[in-house]
């Protein structure tokens, strides 16, 4: 009965009152809940956001980000000392204007900047920020869905590093040069008495002596190779060019070789593409015939002696208008997992090794400089057991 009247006390606009007013009160209590997440979500953001920034400020390399229109938003303290700048003076400016900076500008050119242009991505290359002071800079696109959203500069102090690999080179070359006067000398001693001019020697003392001599070359010849690797790291190795018909200059390298290939009885030929000369090309005579002259004595070193070796060099201009030559033989070859390490100094296959050849691990690793000096490029294919041709190439002169 209480109920009864309850229900008649009870109007509809009462009751739609009470809807509301439960509705509202849910509605008010799941907004508050998503602006707790909100704020959580919000608080969450920052803290990742000041510890993204911790790491950037206290990196230890220093770090430059530009957005998608290169211009700068983000330098840490380290680049402001590597850079000489503060960081006011930086954000805010057009990677293009960073070549007014006396500290950036040598870097700018490496990265290639002009006005409009895209910052060119680079792996650890060097570069002299100022004298004594060496930086490595690598570049990095930042892309979002497939979109660039600006570029990443690491720049890393190679300054120890590069002050010690000179104190290296020096000590390489004081040492080199200090053992090659003794060595000419015992060299020059050592033929006198071979050739008997100081008087007779028995065939026993004779076959010493020839023995100690070639050991003696072996000596002069390495050390010659330490000398021309630290010209090489001291930007002093090629001479002045001169023009070159290049097929004359691999006419002489194989003609000389040809009595080495003989006695270890290898095939050794030389073939031009065409009949008409090719392009005189401008080279430093001597270093480029250096090189050759390392790529087929190894051609016929690493070979298989006495059994069908042969050893093949061409000389073509191909279809970038550049001089190729290709130096061709069936020998050794070159392990797959060693292929990586083979013009670095003192190198020397695992195969090659075991033969018990004579080298020194520096004749490639010359070559391949002596072929970059010269704005060219050099690599090589190779399967073990079944031989190795190396390639190089040489840019024609534009008339």
């Amino acid at each position: 009965m209480a109920l009864e009247e309850e229900k008649k006390e009870t109007s509809p606009g009462e009751a739609t009152y009470r809807e509301t007013e439960n509705d509202l009160r849910q509605a008010r209590s799941a907004l508050l809940n998503i602006l707790d997440d909100t704020e959580m979500a919000r608080r969450i953001a920052v803290e990742e956001k000041n510890k993204t920034l911790a790491i950037i400020q206290n990196f230890s390399d220093a770090i430059l980000v530009f957005d998608e229109n290169n211009i700068l938003e983000l330098a840490n303290p380290l680049a402001e000392e590597y850079l000489d700048e503060k960081k006011e003076n930086l954000v805010g400016k057009r990677v293009d204007e960073f070549l007014a900076l006396p500290k950036t500008k040598m870097l700018m050119q490496l990265l290639e900047v002009s006005e409009g242009s895209p910052i060119k991505q680079l792996f650890r290359k060097e570069f002299m920020a100022s004298p004594n002071f060496y930086l490595e800079v690598t570049s990095v696109m930042l892309i979002i869905d497939s979109k660039l959203k600006g570029t990443l500069l690491v720049l890393h102090d190679i300054t120890r590093e590069k002050n010690i690999e000179k104190m290296k080179t020096e000590f390489v070359s004081i040492s080199a040069h200090q053992l090659r006067t003794p060595l000419s000398a015992i060299k020059w001693t050592l033929r006198m008495v071979l050739d008997q001019d100081i008087g007779a020697i028995t065939p026993e003392q004779k076959d010493i002596l020839e023995k100690s001599y070639l050991s003696n070359e072996r000596m002069i010849n390495l050390v010659n190779d330490l000398l021309n690797v630290t010209r090489i790291e001291e930007g002093r190795f090629l001479s002045k060019p001169e023009p070159v018909q290049i097929e004359e200059l691999i006419q002489s390298v194989v003609d000389n070789m040809q009595e080495e290939a003989k006695k270890r009885k290898i095939s050794l030929s030389f073939t031009k593409a065409g009949r008409s000369l090719l392009p005189i090309v401008k080279l430093d005579k001597e270093k480029m015939k250096l090189t050759l002259d390392n790529l087929v004595t190894n051609a016929l070193k690493y070979n298989n002696n006495g059994k069908n070796g042969r050893v093949e060099v061409f000389v073509k201009e191909n279809s970038e208008k550049e001089l190729q030559v290709e130096i061709k033989d069936n020998g050794l070859g070159i392990p797959e997992g060693q292929q990586s390490r083979i013009f670095t100094k003192f190198f020397r296959g695992e195969n090659v090794v075991r033969m018990e050849v004579d080298g020194s691990g520096l004749g490639l690793y010359t070559a391949k400089n002596v072929v970059e000096a010269h704005g060219g490029k050099i690599w090589f294919e190779s399967e073990e057991g079944k031989g190795t041709t190396f390639y190089l190439t040489l840019p024609i002169p534009q008339s």
